[in-house]
């Protein structure tokens, strides 16, 4: 089958949107819990709980902007007026501050306040940024793709979660994390960025015809994709999905830990040029792994960077040293990458074609939901007998240690079993269509 060629325009707005929206992220899902950990002594349960919260927020507002921006049949408007807004709203993180909260409210303590506050701004913040991107921007990267080239377009964009890592640990490196001015530098820097990416996008993104749904009901269609009439159409997608939120579980045990791990538990103050050369490795890597999809299909793709994940979480677990601490989290970063695009890619290739919209909803809720209450809760859970220390202002902050990479590889072994659903369910549809 002869590859279809993409534009430069094309490749342009999926790299800069993906990049911006995925620095985004990275300020939410790791730094946030950074944020509330440094500044206002947040617990494991505290950064539990906000993942949480963001995920189902980030779930909701999918499946009913994926369903309007299908409804409507444009995604461009969703697109740039969402990432704005989604830049606005970082941006007003940066007052939230002890001294501004404890001026507002001198009655309440400003640790618990300041951790709930978060909690709540987050989610204001995740229902414009999954709008934008979650339910818009990836149904637009499914009309402009087809089934010869979204190995490499995933590809591309499964690595920009690294390269984003890479922006934001690089930008931010000089910063004292302990300050509350460097947040207030950061969100106000990661907010004006995204607003300008929203501006330029107006000039850059082309609207890919998107065919209006026969049913025009908006509120059937938001729960369109958990039909059961819908699941017996399409069992590879969503035993595809069942697979990939067990893969996403296994990252989301350790991943909201994983810089106050570097940071506190390994005391690598320069964490951030140990990491710089794993993750660019990794992004290049899985830049060229998306094209292995496109060659050799799903399963003799995703099998190699499972195994590349399992081996990751055996180095980090049992090693504490600079050296294999790199090569463990080379190994995690890229099974994880290039897990993901290939994933994306399978799940893009089985959605069902004038309803990429609607279906946005369910990828997010294998990829963000599910993972996201039940990865940081087990996360949360190992640690919960973990060492503490002690804070300057006698409070205390626990210590995340290595239990959270065994947890995350027990997760991990559970997606073979899924797998083989997969593949008993692909192999049947073959076979039925043969027949």
């Amino acid at each position: 089958m002869q590859r279809t060629k993409q534009s430069t325009r094309f490749w342009l707005a999926l790299v800069i949107f993906g990049l911006t929206g995925q620095v985004a992220w990275v300020v939410e899902n790791m730094y946030f819990n950074v944020f509330i950990y440094q500044m206002f002594h947040a617990s494991a349960g505290a950064i539990s709980a906000m993942v949480s919260a963001s995920a189902v927020a980030a779930t909701v507002t999918t499946l009913l902007i994926g369903a309007l921006s299908d409804k409507v049949g444009r995604r461009k408007a969703f697109i740039c007026g969402g990432y704005i807004l989604w830049g606005l709203s970082i941006a007003a993180f940066s007052l939230v501050r002890t001294d501004v909260l404890g001026a507002l409210f001198p009655a309440v303590s400003t640790a618990a306040l300041g951790v709930t506050v978060v909690i709540v701004l987050d989610c204001v913040m995740t229902f414009f940024g999954s709008s934008a991107n979650d339910a818009c921007f990836n149904a637009w990267l499914t009309d402009s793709t087809d089934r010869t080239n979204r190995g490499a377009a995933e590809g591309i964009n499964a690595m920009m979660p690294l390269v984003a890592i890479l922006v934001v640990f690089g930008g931010f490196m000089s910063f004292d994390l302990s300050l509350a001015s460097s947040w207030t530098t950061i969100f106000l820097i990661i907010g004006g960025a995204v607003v300008l990416m929203g501006i330029l996008g107006l000039f850059l993104i082309e609207d890919r015809a998107v065919a209006i749904p026969e049913n025009k009901h908006y509120f059937r269609n938001i729960v369109y994709g958990f039909r059961p009439s819908v699941m017996r159409q399409n069992p590879v997608l969503y035993a595809t999905l069942l697979a990939f939120a067990v893969f996403g579980i296994s990252i989301q045990i350790f991943m909201p830990y994983l810089i106050l791990y570097y940071s506190v538990s390994l005391g690598m103050t320069d964490y951030v040029l140990i990491m710089a050369p794993a993750i660019i490795v990794a992004s290049v890597a899985t830049a060229f792994y998306g094209r292995l999809y496109d060659r050799f299909g799903f399963f003799r793709s995703v099998a190699p960077a499972l195994l590349l994940l399992l081996a990751g979480y055996g180095v980090l677990y049992f090693c504490r040293a600079t050296v294999p601490v790199f090569i463990g989290s080379l190994l995690m970063m890229t099974g994880y990458l290039a897990g993901m695009a290939v994933f994306g890619a399978m799940l893009r290739d089985h959605t069902p074609e004038k309803k990429a919209g609607m279906f946005q909803g369910l990828r997010i809720v294998a990829q963000v939901l599910i993972p996201g209450i039940i990865g940081p809760a087990i996360g949360a859970a190992v640690l919960k007998n973990a060492d503490t220390v002690l804070n300057n202002d006698g409070t205390t902050s626990f210590i995340p240690n290595v239990n959270i990479f065994l947890a995350a590889a027990v997760a991990a072994l559970f997606v073979w079993v899924a797998l083989v659903l997969v593949l008993r369910l692909k192999k049947k549809g073959e076979s039925t269509r043969e027949a």
